[in-house]
């Protein structure tokens, strides 16, 4: 009796069991699973600092230099981080008008689409400050009263007591914060601009800086009153009687002194 011949494997079958190993192990949703979440994260930065490179040849470099190695008209851009070209671009300080003692705030030009683009850029240039979240400046958790302790000990000699801003030297001025959003006082913390020094979380705590924009908040908020009057950038009641007094007296003592000439003249006469 003749042996049955061995069956032939169908050419197919090994491919077969690859795919149901691979199934049962779920390397088979691997295989063809999209990109991770990391992996794409990854491809829209990288867009985005295309784009911002895009934005800046255009308008920026002409003062900042082709790299951001900064030239004569502007300083490098290397290290300030994404969170001060949010500030910069997003109040409309840059990119400025002209030259002088210090950039005022503007019209903001840009989208915060583009902002986004540029801060990308220019933080690809070299590490610095991380434009914040909104967590990082909520008011939630934040302590109104020590926040007034720490903007009148770090802040008030520039900004004034309730953040009005005042004159410095040199035509340069500290602006007035109310008004301004939360995120933009945040970021001036990190990154200092212009003549303002910088609060980096090693020597202002995140919670600190959260503190103190609750606190401006308070004073200057919308539903903040003022029953004092005349406020005088909110310099208190000793400084409303000062003013007083000063003036109040030396209005006395012009009637006075015009008075008795008066009188004097009267009697020659």
């Amino acid at each position: 009796m003749k042996k049955l011949s061995a069956r032939r494997r169908h050419p197919l079958a090994a491919v077969v069991v690859l795919l149901l190993a691979l199934a049962a192990t779920g390397g088979l949703y691997a295989a063809f699973a999209p990109a991770d979440k990391a992996q794409a994260d990854e491809t829209a930065q990288s867009l985005a600092i295309d784009e911002g490179k895009k934005l800046y040849s255009v308008g920026c470099a002409s003062c900042h230099g082709t790299g951001g190695q900064g030239t004569s008209d502007g300083p490098s851009l290397v290290g300030v981080g994404s969170a001060a070209v949010d500030f910069q671009v997003g109040t409309g300080r840059m990119p400025a008008q002209q030259p002088g003692a210090q950039v005022p705030k503007k019209k903001v030009i840009y989208t915060q689409a583009e902002i986004d683009q540029l801060a990308a850029y220019v933080a690809s240039l070299g590490a610095g400050p991380v434009t914040p979240t909104d967590k990082d400046y909520s008011a939630n958790g934040a302590d109104i009263a020590k926040g007034g302790d720490l903007f009148r000990t770090n802040c008030a000699q520039c900004h004034n007591f309730t953040g009005e801003g005042g004159a410095l030297t040199h035509g340069k001025f500290a602006p007035s914060l109310e008004g301004v959003a939360p995120k933009h006082i945040y970021e001036a913390m990190q990154t200092g601009p212009q003549n303002m020094p910088s609060f980096p979380d090693t020597t202002m705590t995140k919670q600190n800086k959260k503190d103190i924009i609750a606190y401006l908040d308070a004073v200057n908020g919308d539903e903040t009153e003022s029953p004092g009057g005349l406020k005088l950038g909110g310099l208190g009641p000793v400084s409303e009687g000062l003013f007083a007094w000063i003036f109040g007296l030396g209005g006395l003592i012009a009637v006075a002194i015009w008075v008795a000439a008066r009188t004097a003249k009267a009697k020659k006469s």
